[in-house]
Formats: C-alpha cells, sequence, structure tokens
C-alpha cells in the first residue's frame, strides 16, 4: 500500500481555504499513486474550534463542504479527512471529533474519536461527546484501523487505578485483525513532546505489532503552536519516514519500505526557536496583520523577541521603537540600534522622556494630596512602562502593525512587569521562556545565523529594566537560574513549598518565590495570548482563581 501524509496548516474556521489544501494535497497523493490520504484531526474546521462549535451554522457548513469536498477529491483515492460528525445526542452532546472516509465522490463512512482529553489546554468534553468502537476499513486488500488523537495515547503500562480512561482503541483495533493503524492528530508542540511523543508511537506499533502512520497538524492557531512531524512507524517501532516539523508537508511512501526521513530540530533550543518563529507568522496573517511592531530597550528580552518577528515577518515588516527616558543607559540604546542594523528592520528613536516629566509634573501634587509613597513605591516606574505602551499602540493604531509584548516566564510568573505598560500588547510571543532557556534561544538563533546578531553585549550585560538610576533585576529578585529553578518545580511539576525546600533551595527565597506566583495571578490573566512552548505555560492550560484564600 502507497500511503499519503499530508501535513497541512488549516485556519480554524477557514472552511473554504482548509478545504481547497485538503483537495490539492489529495490531488497530489493521486497523481503520485496514493492508495490512501490521511489528513490532521479536524484538518476541515482547523484545530480548535472551541465555541464555534455552538454555533449551528458553523457546523452544519462544515457538513455541507464536507460533502462538496468529497466529490470533488480523485474518486479512487481512500481519504480519511478530520471533521465535526453530528449525530444523535449523548449526554447532552450531539457532536463527535471525527474521521470521514471519503470514497468514490462520497463520504463512505464515519470514524468518532473515542478518548477526549480534557485537561491542561484540551477541553473537548465541552462539546463533544466520546464516538462508539468502529470497524476497520479495507484500503487495497489491508483492513486499516482508525484512531483520532488522544485515542493512540492511552497509558496502558500504568496500573489500572492510575490509567486516565478505561478503554484502549488501539488494542481493541488490533484484537480485531487490523492490519495497519492510522491516527489523525492536533498534537500541539511543547518542548518535553520533542522526543517522547515519537517514542511513544514507536512503542505503540510495537506493542500490537503494525505499521502505525500518524498525521500531525501544523502551524500556530492562537496560543498552540503545533509542529506536524508526522511519522511512519514500523511493526517494530522503527522510523520508516517522517516529514518536516514546522512547516507543512506531504510524502507519498511505501508501507513496508517507507519513504522520505526529514531531520527535525536537535535541541530543545532549535525546535522552540522554530515553534515561536511558527507561531508569531501564522499568529499574525491569520489574523490579518500585515507586519509588527515592538519596544526595542537593548535587553535580551525584546532582541529575542525582535530576531523571532524578523525570520517570521521578514525585517521589512518589523519596526522597532527605542523608547528611552533619563534613566536609560547609551549602551542600551546602542544594542537596540546595534541589533536593528543586524536583523535589517527599521528602528527609531523616541523619547519618552518629555511625557514621563508632564506625567510628573501633572500627578505628583494630585498623588501627594492622596498619600505619601510608602518604601518601596513604583508608582513613577509603572508611569514610563506605561507610557511606552501608549507609544507602541499609538504606531500600532498609525501603521496596522501587532504589538508584540517581550516579557518572558520568569518575570510572568513573579509579577516583574507592569500590567497596562510591558504586558499590553497583541501577542506575547516568549512568555512561555523561563529567563535562562531566554539566552539558550538568543544563543541558538545566533549560531544558526553563523554571526552575531544578538550582540554579544545583550547577552552578557546584567539585566535591567532602566526605570529608576542603576536599577538591576538583581535588586528585586534572585539568580535567574535560582528563580527558574524554583519556578520550574512549583509551576510545570506542581512541587510543594515543602519539597522545594528539601531540594536544598533556601526557605525564605522559596517562601517568597511562591508567594509571588500567588500573588500575580490577576496581571497574567490580562497578559495577552502567550505562545505555548513549555509543559505547564500561563494561559489556558492553568487555571488558577484571582480570589482565593488556601495557603498550603
Amino acid at each position: 500500500m502507497r500511503v499519503a501524509l499530508c501535513q497541512l496548516d488549516p485556519t480554524v474556521g477557514d472552511l473554504e481555504g482548509n478545504a481547497g489544501l485538503i483537495l490539492e494535497a489529495a490531488q497530489r497523493a493521486s497523481v503520485e499513486g496514493a492508495d490512501l490520504a490521511v489528513f490532521s484531526e479536524l484538518c476541515l474546521t482547523g484545530y480548535p474550534p472551541k465555541d464555534l462549535l455552538d454555533r449551528h451554522s458553523f457546523v452544519r457548513d462544515q457538513r455541507a463542504r464536507l460533502d462538496e469536498l468529497a466529490a470533488q477529491l480523485p474518486p479512487e483515492l481512500a481519504c480519511l479527512v478530520g471533521f465535526v460528525h453530528e449525530s444523535a445526542p449523548v449526554l447532552g452532546r450531539r457532536l463527535r471529533n471525527a474521521a470521514a472516509l471519503c470514497r468514490g465522490g462520497r463520504v463512505e463512512a464515519v470514524i468518532a474519536k473515542r478518548l477526549l482529553p480534557t485537561y491542561d489546554v484540551f477541553d473537548e468534553d465541552r462539546h463533544f461527546a466520546p464516538g462508539e468502537a468502529s470497524e476497520p476499513i479495507e484500503v487495497a486488500g489491508l483492513r486499516v484501523g482508525v484512531t483520532i488523537c488522544e485515542d493512540i495515547w492511552n497509558d496502558v503500562d500504568a496500573p489500572i487505578a492510575q490509567r486516565r480512561y478505561p478503554l484502549d482503541p488501539v488494542q481493541e483495533l488490533a484484537d480485531a485483525g487490523v492490519d495497519l493503524l492510522v491516527n489523525l492528530s492536533a498534537s500541539p508542540f511543547t518542548s518535553s513532546k520533542r522526543l517522547a511523543r515519537p517514542a511513544m508511537l514507536a512503542e505503540v506499533a510495537r506493542r500490537v505489532a503494525r505499521p502505525v502512520v500518524f498525521v500531525n497538524q501544523v502551524g500556530g492557531n492562537d496560543d498552540l503552536v503545533f509542529d506536524g512531524d508526522s511519522t511512519l512507524f514500523g511493526a517494530d517501532g522503527r522510523t520508516l519516514a517522517r516529514l518536516s516539523r514546522f512547516a507543512p508537508d506531504l510524502a507519498v511512501v511505501e508501507l513496508e519500505t517507507g519513504g522520505v526521513v526529514r531531520e527535525g530540530p536537535e535541541s530543545d533550543a532549535a525546535a522552540a526557536l522554530e515553534a515561536l518563529r511558527l507561531g508569531v507568522g501564522d499568529y499574525a496573517t491569520k489574523c490579518g496583520f500585515s507586519g509588527a511592531v515592538l519596544g526595542l530597550s537593548g535587553g535580551i528580552d525584546s532582541a529575542l523577541t525582535a530576531a523571532i518577528a524578523c525570520r517570521a515577518l521578514g525585517p521589512e515588516h518589523v519596526l522597532g521603537l527605542a523608547l528611552p527616558t533619563r534613566y536609560s543607559s547609551q549602551h542600551s540604546l546602542d544594542d537596540a540600534h546595534t541589533l536593528a542594523a543586524n536583523l535589517g528592520m527599521r528602528c527609531r528613536d523616541v523619547s519618552i522622556d518629555a511625557m514621563f516629566q508632564a506625567s510628573l509634573d501633572a500627578l505628583t501634587p494630585e498623588l501627594d494630596a492622596l498619600g505619601a509613597a510608602g518604601p518601596g513605591d513604583v508608582t513613577f516606574e509603572n508611569i514610563q512602562a506605561r507610557l511606552r505602551c501608549v507609544t507602541l499602540m499609538a504606531a500600532s493604531n498609525r501603521l496596522g502593525l501587532l504589538l508584540l509584548t517581550t516579557g518572558n516566564k520568569s518575570e510572568l510568573a513573579v509579577g516583574y512587569c507592569t500590567l497596562y505598560g510591558d504586558m499590553a500588547g497583541g501577542l506575547a510571543v516568549i512568555s512561555d521562556l523561563p529567563k535562562t532557556f531566554v539566552y539558550e534561544v538568543a544563543r541558538e538563533f545566533n549560531a544558526q545565523a553563523g554571526r552575531e546578531i544578538i550582540p554579544e553585549s545583550t547577552l552578557t550585560k546584567p539585566p535591567s529594566a532602566e526605570l529608576r538610576p542603576d536599577q538591576k533585576d538583581s535588586d528585586s529578585l534572585p539568580d535567574y537560574a535560582t528563580l527558574d529553578a524554583i519556578l520550574e518545580r512549583h509551576v510545570e511539576q506542581h512541587r510543594t513549598v515543602e519539597e522545594i525546600i528539601a531540594d536544598g533551595f533556601d526557605e525564605p527565597m522559596v517562601r517568597r518565590i511562591v508567594g509571588l506566583v500567588r500573588g500575580n495571578e490577576y496581571k497574567r490573566r490580562q497578559m495577552p495570548p502567550g505562545l505555548i512552548v513549555t509543559k505547564k505555560a500561563f494561559g489556558p492550560g492553568r487555571r488558577y482563581p484571582i480570589a482565593q484564600g488556601y495557603r498550603a
């Protein structure tokens, strides 16, 4: 059998555009002699469609477009296309996350997803009912078992009490005598999946002694980035074919011998760089922006954000504004302009010091009348950050550019950021990168360029917000290596304060950092969408209440 792995970048809700991508890929697969073309999960609607599924017109229109598409597809080619199937209600839900077998000009069969993820960023149980056990389909004389994403992730090696699901769709299909397992997927990228997902799929193939075809969505949709990495695994778990990561791709491969095996990023930093490049590019284009604007401070965070934006959109479509006040250092301005020149992007100096002085003159007597400033008062530090945002948003409005924010995960975790200031914008590009990882990814960018793009002085100088004289991040925070180690244990591993202290960290510091994380949920809830890279990002996958009184 010849199988086409069709790895596409659909846009959520763009039924015509997505159908066009599917049709084009199917026609190419047919010309190249494929017997079966496999597309990704919900490729017709785009994934995740979220509450578009509450609109009856959307569900109706995508089904009508599927029927039209089935009539247009090459009739001799069997195509598995992800879509939303509507049928009799189960537990009050009438929709199924499904795959349509299109062949001979019609939808010949429908296979519904059985295991619905409802954790982290997933909430499929909100709209979908689980499917029933399906019969294998026959293609080119082989019995094919069809699964959809989560159906193949069931951890059958765990004790029964620890398993997330009581069913094992893969084993059921193996017991039914299938010759091949196919998985239509929309599995988002995280650094932890880079090696774990292919290892898991290879183990599935070995366990049931059948080849596995895994076809994954690629592209960015809001805060999720899908990396593709569609793969054919042999019955012994060997990789027989693999498509690109972070780019649309298609290959027709022989089931027994495989085909092209493309190499992906070799490190977490390289993979994160590709994921963020794809996420920025797709977010901007799918939302209708022609380019981006951001503040260039001369620091590492804005430098990396600018570098990613230039790679994603082209440097001619990225504008940087250096926004100095009396506290800005000349070396920071020099670094900002050096970076812009190295990237080939536009950069302008727009001093906000006059606006800052006007704010001081207007607000100081009014604020003093309300009450004296207490120790550690940051009122006028924050006003500088907010004036920068006013200026950046003015440029965004005038030029129609997407405003990119530049805060990293470490700062957002502890609230070392200004609400309605540096947190305000359209997309938080590096909000899921811990500060120490920001440096790794920045150095990876330079390594890939083969020259110094992000200045070495930016990589080596002490980080500073430059909102008061001689300010350093270390005035307010522990060193970033220590901070990130504590945050990883607390945010990603869900470790308790006592467990973190037991790892050798200073108790007052741990309690202070954890308290800052808990106390700044209200800030993070108001940040723009942030591209997800790690196992546990701030955003839809971490849903803590703002007003809550629990203390361990």
